[in-house]
């Protein structure tokens, strides 16, 4: 069973293990076709961060695309991935939540080791855990501070997470697969990393000068991974432009200007647009698309001036 120490919740009186998903069978001729309307039926999936904001609506939305068991990674906000369980389970998910601060090699380690017990093997991972320092007590930590973090838990965690998964998908053969050399009986799993759309490109502020390099190095350890891992794992990464979470809820007038100002599409983006992004590469039906960056920002916009 999953190390307590990661704060293993349920509130079920059923604990799903990868037991109960062994030998389940693909849908039709293609390798483990899926109903167009659920994508992901029959899958299984961890989201991490999932307690609220970009990881809480992928979670779900997977929920509606049919998962059939998730794991929800929540760092220490336990009521706000409680919340995420119950809109999971209301869709028909079987789903547990797993504690762990992604800032600790250690922690991610059991968080890794605690889902593959769990769940045997995950189809999909979707590593969407980040610190926020806009927002709360974080908001006032100095620049150094912020940016120590920001290293902490969105890098050096996201490369711990992953590489860590690899190792384990790189173990074990798929439950379909057991005993009968068939490696196409089951999708190859989907890991997906967040990035930010101005990485690459850079912008002013204290913001682009944490934000820009650690995110540029999500994106460019993405890359890499990807050449590594396949063609056994697919491995992505989503970047999002100006999203309306936390942040974007309580922020000033001009930041709000310029966040519809720079999007072609003229508004804020939202979680459930970046949780799209998220579906559409998680789908065994991209399984051609590996080493690729998804920016969801509603298309950059060259012409917007600030005043």
């Amino acid at each position: 069973m999953p190390d307590e120490t990661l704060g293993l919740q349920t509130t079920s009186d059923h604990e799903f293990s990868g037991r109960e998903l062994q030998g389940r069978k693909p849908q039709g001729d293609t390798p483990f076709a899926q109903p167009l309307d659920r994508p992901l039926c029959g899958l299984t999936a961890v989201v991490t961060g999932a307690s609220g904001g970009i990881g809480r609506q992928v979670a779900i939305a997977m929920a509606d695309a049919g998962i059939t068991s998730l794991i929800a990674h929540y760092a220490s906000n336990l009521s706000g991935c409680t919340q995420t369980l119950q809109a999971v389970r209301e869709r028909g998910c079987q789903a547990i939540s797993l504690q762990a601060d992604c800032g600790s090699p250690a922690d991610c380690q059991r968080l890794v080791n605690a889902a593959f017990e769990t769940l045997a093997w995950p189809d999909i991972w979707v590593h969407a855990a980040g610190v926020d320092v806009l927002t709360g007590e974080a908001a006032q930590w100095t620049f150094e501070a912020k940016l120590k973090r920001l290293i902490e838990v969105d890098l050096l965690g996201s490369i711990a997470v992953s590489r860590a998964a690899l190792a384990r998908w790189s173990d074990a053969a798929p439950p379909n697969a057991q005993g009968r050399g068939d490696a196409r009986s089951r999708p190859a799993p989907s890991l997906i990393l967040i990035g930010w759309d101005q990485a690459p490109h850079g912008m002013e502020g204290d913001a682009g000068q944490m934000f820009g390099p650690v995110k540029a190095g999500v994106e460019a350890f993405a890359k890499s991974l990807a050449q590594s891992a396949a063609p056994h794992v697919r491995v992505n990464t989503v970047s999002p432009g100006w999203i309306r979470t936390a942040w974007g809820e309580g922020t000033s007038d001009y930041w709000d200007r310029r966040a519809q100002g720079q999007a072609l599409m003229s508004r804020w983006g939202t979680p459930a647009d970046v949780a799209a992004a998220v579906l559409f590469l998680a789908n065994p039906a991209s399984e051609f698309i590996t080493g690729q960056t998804i920016e969801v920002n509603g298309g950059f916009s060259r012409k917007w001036r600030h005043d």
